[in-house]
This record gives C-alpha cells, sequence and structure tokens, in this order.
C-alpha cells in the first residue's frame, strides 16, 4: 500500500507513534510518505520506502497567524495524485483531520482519498474539550473514513463527550522489542551514576499534565533511604521549575537533566525504575519502551495507564500526587533485588505478548485494507 502519514514531529508521543509506525509499515514493504511542517524526530528518510514532504507555509503580512491548515491539505492532495497514495493516515484530530478532508474533496474529481484519524489524547481531553475547538473537532471525527484510538479509555471518553456514531477501533500503542530490549549489564551507567547508585529515569515533554516536580519530589524521599539519582529526559515549559525545586530540595547534583534525545532506548535500559507521575495519560508510551527495557514503570491510575500497567506485577500505579506512595514504591523496587527482578521480567513479557509491533501493526494493516475498500 502507499500510504501518506502526517503527525506533529515535535517531541511527544503521537509524532513518536505516528514515526514508529511509519517506520514499520515501510521494513513490511508499504511505501510511506510523511507530510509535515518538519522532518518527524525519530524519522530517518534514508529507509527505503520512506519519504518526506515538507509543508510549506506562505507567512502574509496580511495573515496573523499562518493558514498552516490550508497549506497542509494543498501539500496532502499534491503528494496523493503525485504517488498514487491509496490512503492518508492522520495523528491528533486538530487540524490534521480537517486538513486530510480537505484533500480528499480536493482530489475526488480524479480518485478516492480515503482517511484514517487516529487519537492521541491531549486531542480529544484538552484540545477538543475547548469551546473553541469543540465543534470542529467532532465534525472532524465524524468526517473520518477511519477512527483509532490509542486505548479504550480514550475510545469511551469520545464517544461519551462528542457522541460521535462512528465506530472507533482500539489499537494500542505498540514497541519494537529488538530495538527496545534489556541490557542486564546497565553499561555506560556510570556516567548518570558515577558512585554505583541506582538511577531513576523521567521522559516526556515536559508539560504541566506530566508533574515533572512530583519526579523530583520523589527522588527526594527516595535518596533518604538509598543511593538514587534521577535522570530527566526531554524538555518543556515545566524544566525550570523542575530545576529550581531540585535546588531546593538539596537534590540538584542528583538530577541530571539532558534535553531532547534521539536513541532514548539507550538511556532507558540503564534506569532501574521509570517514573510517570502523569495527571494524565491516554497510554504511556515512554512506560511501554520502559517495561520493553525490562524496567518497571511507577505510573498513575488516570487514563489507559491500568491497560498497560498491571499494579504488582508488571510494575505499580499510585494516585495523582501522592508522593510519598509514589516514592515508597519506588523504594521499594530499588531496595527489594527479588521483587526488581519479577517485575523486570514481567514487564518484559507484558510489552513482548501484549504491544510489539509484531502483534499490532498487523491490525492497522487491516484497519487500512477495510478503509481502502470502502
Amino acid at each position: 500500500m502507499r500510504i501518506g502519514i502526517t503527525c506533529y514531529p515535535t517531541y511527544g508521543g503521537s509524532g513518536i507513534v505516528a514515526t514508529e509506525l511509519g517506520l514499520e509499515l515501510a521494513n513490511r514493504g508499504h511505501e510511506v510518505h510523511f507530510i509535515t511542517y518538519a522532518n518527524p524526530i525519530r524519522l530517518d528518510a534514508t529507509i527505503p520506502r520512506i519519504h518526506y514532504h515538507e509543508v510549506e507555509v506562505s507567512n502574509y503580512p496580511l495573515f496573523q497567524y499562518p493558514p498552516y491548515c490550508l497549506a497542509l491539505a494543498s501539500r496532502m492532495a499534491e503528494v496523493a495524485e503525485d504517488y498514487n497514495l491509496d490512503l492518508l493516515h492522520v495523528h491528533y484530530a486538530i487540524p490534521h483531520s480537517i486538513a486530510a478532508m480537505l484533500a480528499r474533496q480536493m482530489t475526488q474529481a480524479k480518485r478516492r482519498l480515503p482517511f484514517i484519524t487516529t487519537l492521541h489524547g491531549t486531542d480529544i481531553t484538552l484540545v477538543g474539550m475547548d469551546p473553541s475547538y469543540f465543534g470542529i473537532t467532532k465534525f472532524s471525527i465524524e468526517q473520518s473514513d477511519g477512527i483509532t484510538a490509542i486505548s479504550d479509555n480514550l475510545r469511551n471518553h469520545t464517544l461519551e463527550v462528542f457522541g460521535v456514531k462512528n465506530e472507533i477501533r482500539v489499537i494500542h500503542n505498540f514497541v519494537n522489542c529488538e530495538t527496545y530490549a534489556p541490557d542486564p549489564e546497565r553499561r555506560g551507567l556510570s556516567r548518570f551514576a558515577p558512585d554505583g547508585e541506582k538511577l531513576l529515569i523521567h521522559l516526556s515533554n515536559f508539560r504541566p499534565v506530566k508533574r515533572v516536580q512530583d519526579c523530583v519530589r520523589i527522588l527526594a524521599e527516595a535518596r533518604q533511604h538509598t543511593n538514587v539519582r534521577l535522570l530527566m529526559v526531554g524538555d518543556g515549559p515545566e524544566r525550570g521549575a523542575a530545576e529550581h525545586l531540585a535546588a531546593q530540595l538539596g537534590v540538584r547534583k542528583y538530577v541530571e537533566f539532558v534535553g531532547k534525545q534521539d536513541n532514548v532506548e539507550r538511556l532507558i535500559r540503564l534506569a532501574h525504575v521509570l517514573l510517570m507521575p502523569s495527571e494524565m495519560e491516554s497510554f504511556g508510551l515512554a512506560a511501554l519502551e520502559a517495561m520493553a527495557c525490562g524496567v518497571p514503570a511507577l505510573g498513575t491510575r488516570v487514563g489507559g495507564v491500568p491497560e498497560l500497567i498491571t499494579d504488582g506485577q508488571d510494575g505499580f500505579l499510585e494516585a495523582v500526587g501522592d508522593v510519598s506512595a509514589q516514592a515508597a514504591r519506588v523504594l521499594q523496587m530499588l531496595t527489594d533485588e527479588p521483587l526488581h527482578a519479577r517485575l523486570s521480567a514481567a514487564a518484559r513479557k507484558t510489552a513482548v505478548d501484549h504491544f510489539s509491533t509484531e502483534n499490532l501493526i498487523p491490525q492497522y494493516e487491516r484497519c487500512y485494507r477495510e478503509v481502502i475498500g470502502g
């Protein structure tokens, strides 16, 4: 199949999933065309059957805001005609599904160009709930030829809030279990834990919803009982506040902020526990990537996280904002070696058995064939 993919190319779960999906589809013999305003962060355009088409937006003095949606729709239609695409797959509803709908209309005289919208979370729970975007979000979902959501929780929330009649198919996020694999020796750990300490890790875009400062608080509490450090991977609006809090709590020298990173699997497999104290996660891709590396995760009982982490079996779940309980679970995992080994093995097994690319990419392929077939 010839597939056009549009996503936000910046750091964030939706862009990462879309990029990894495209790479996996190309490996399975499909021709994949990324249509975005910048090269997605994990995309290697030198891979066979992967193509990148930049969306250029003219910034005329008349426009207070550049009309990206219109430029994207034009580029989608152009690429679809030039490369004879079978369908478009857009990630994150606004504005991508509207642009795809326009591209479908622009090309309908010459060809059928269906599109699939994948809902990732904040496009529904935050952006879509804004009164300014509610109507257009609902319309874009209803106009899609196919809809997928990354968790049962997100699917149910979408149906409840927007009242759409469309079928929404749940296809969970996935992980390449060959790329994301354990390193029992944790080679390279000494770079971040020079004195043999245990290592916690957090990965996100550092938005308020990720509760980045809770990671620092967890470290501060855990360090009262054991030697441990924290690796903070990513960047965003909460980074400065987290750095300031670490200094206030006297743990600044035990926290390393490394910013945005490619090849995060090399960092994840060094850690002993992943922290994901978010107040909302529609799935929890970072936790899945950690689990595939044999790193158990501490998550919160929100959104789709319980669909990934089974409390006490392959990780732990605690209430949002309950730092004391979260720190106690982290300490338990760091100091009880048999428990950590059991959780680590179970986490890896969960990733391989239920969320591997081998299990989930065929679900997207079936969805594509159904939509292409009308």
